[in-house]
């Protein structure tokens, strides 16, 4: 026993010695200031199995390009790695909000966009859709003809966390404004001021989806809306674009969904994308279709130029791990020097041992981020 003791000692010393004399792993760390060199809405952040980063977004008229990075300071463009709104794809435009997962050595691509069957001749008719590709860089071609399924409203902002223990996937979007008023104490206090007769919502639904992509499984259901009550602790920030008239619309959208642990957290945006106010809150679950408890320090990233910063409208985030295990946040914000243009931004996101989770931004001072192990 004692020779065991000395070979694993020996082992162990001579390990430390080949490694540096320092047996943890190193990272390659890039000192990342936002915002990051990209201007688009809805970002969403792969580190594929290259080992490279890929960057999708809110950019074209007819389709989606993405930009490719080893460091996260350089950007390379891929071009546009989808292409739609062509006569014979099921979409016409307003391509919106794409979110891409490597699954089994190919890589697919959600997102929204207006549906070319439109009988009644909706202003709004947007649907999901899923494109497929067997590389990040594209090109994405549709995976069928037609959207994943097709419900009698407007749907936007694909999201898709896969249960892999289980063998399940669940998609997450969210319902638009739309041809849909909602009544509520907040809207009656707008309406008594004379600031607007009707409050439209949108809300976040998830739902099972096949593992092939082809449809959903049962129907879809509702677990986030903004608040009815004047009284409720997320009323205020979640109403600020109506409050300030900016719009007669209060929204839910943008979700992100993760698990930690035994939790289910979902992050979602509220207020209009377009102004000041837009922000990010956060729920809870003990299962992936809730229900789902709003947190009670939402908002946990929300615009700074009120307290001097220079940044406002954040929001429509995702959520990436690092390779150091280190979360981040990604998202979009205006810069108050330039209000009509979106940029990406990502900020450390951390959740403490009871479970509450906090964004440390948005930030425009240097941060190292590990990017490679």
């Amino acid at each position: 026993m004692k020779h065991f003791h000395f070979w694993a000692s020996f082992c162990l010393c001579l390990s430390v010695v080949l490694t540096g004399c320092d047996p943890k792993p190193k990272f390659v760390t890039s000192e990342i200031v936002n915002p990051i060199p990209l201007k688009f809405g809805d970002p969403y952040l792969l580190h594929a199995s290259d080992g490279r980063y890929y960057m999708y977004g809110t950019s074209m008229e007819d389709g989606f390009e993405a930009f490719v990075s080893d460091d996260l300071l350089s950007w390379e463009p891929c071009g546009q790695v989808y292409k739609g709104g062509s006569e014979g794809q099921w979409n016409e435009d307003c391509f919106w909000a794409p979110e891409v997962y490597e699954r089994d050595g190919r890589y697919y691509m959600f997102f929204s966009a207006n549906y070319r069957e439109n009988p009644t001749d909706e202003v709004e008719n947007f649907k999901i859709g899923v494109a497929v590709s067997d590389s990040p860089a594209g090109p994405f071609m549709d995976l069928m003809d037609r959207p994943v399924f097709n419900p009698d409203y407007p749907i936007i902002d694909a999201n898709v966390y896969f249960d892999d223990a289980h063998g399940r996937c669940y998609l997450y979007f969210s319902r638009c404004c739309y041809k849909h008023p909602v009544e509520s104490e907040i809207a009656d206090s707008l309406r008594s001021v004379g600031s607007f007769q009707a409050i439209e919502e949108s809300w976040v639904y998830g739902v099972e989806m096949k593992p092939d992509f082809s449809g959903i499984i049962g129907e879809p259901r509702l677990l986030l809306a903004p608040p009815t009550r004047l009284d409720d602790a997320q009323a205020e920030w979640e109403s600020r674009s109506a409050t300030h008239g900016e719009v007669n619309r209060r929204w839910t959208e943008g979700s992100y969904l993760f698990r930690e642990g035994d939790t289910y957290y979902i992050m979602y945006s509220a207020n209009s994308y377009a102004g000041k106010f837009y922000a990010v809150g956060y729920a809870t679950a003990k299962s992936p279709l809730g229900p789902f408890t709003k947190a009670a320090n939402n908002p946990v990233l929300q615009e700074n130029v009120s307290q001097g910063g220079t940044v406002m409208g954040t929001g429509h985030n995702m959520v990436i791990t690092m390779p150091d295990g280190q979360r981040y946040c990604v998202y979009h914000g205006r810069m108050s020097d330039n209000p009509g243009e979106r940029v990406v931004l990502m900020d450390r996101l951390d959740i403490d041992s009871k479970g509450i989770l906090t964004v440390s931004g948005p930030t425009t001072e240097p941060q190292q981020i590990a990017v490679k192990q």
